[in-house]
């Protein structure tokens, strides 16, 4: 026999996990649905969570798309669609995703580009860099930023001989 879960045990656990690392409003609605609370319950728990500030989806949101390209080398489109997937609103999205910084961005893919080329396989200069530019949109870059970086990587290419 499963143990019932009361609102105020909800609200505490919840916010101790919130305390811990940022989460997102589809995560709380999500966990508290495993544990089959009513969905009135469900909603002062999480107004609760958003009004004493343990969850904010647009803090989540800043903290997501900053790791998920540092550390996972995602690209916008990847990261939007995971956004999506968290149901994080459309707003909060565009404004994130616009902060990112152009520059660490290309930081980002620039040595990404170079890593695989040293183990991408190709009979020539042109197969080779649709394959690059295929593994990059993979990861959720745009082609103009892909384009841009194969660019200068193609120039560093020929200097360095």
């Amino acid at each position: 026999m499963k143990k019932e879960i009361t609102e105020q045990e909800a609200f505490l656990q919840l916010a101790a996990l919130c305390a811990q690392a940022e989460h997102c409003q589809q995560e709380m609605r999500d966990k508290m649905r495993r544990w089959e609370l009513d969905e009135t319950v469900q909603n002062r728990v999480l107004s609760r969570l958003v009004k004493e500030r343990y969850v904010d989806d647009e803090r989540y949101a800043r903290a997501f798309v900053k790791d998920k390209i540092r550390y996972n080398k995602w690209g916008r489109r990847k990261v939007q669609q995971a956004l999506w997937q968290k149901r994080i609103d459309a707003d909060i999205q565009q404004q994130v995703l616009d902060e990112i910084d152009e520059n660490e961005y290309l930081d980002v893919l620039r040595p990404l580009l170079k890593q695989k080329r040293k183990s991408v396989k190709a009979a020539s200069d042109y197969e080779l860099n649709q394959k690059l530019v295929r593994f990059a949109l993979s990861r959720g870059f745009d082609f103009s930023i892909i384009r841009q970086s194969l660019d200068v990587d193609d120039e560093s290419a020929y200097s360095e001989d």
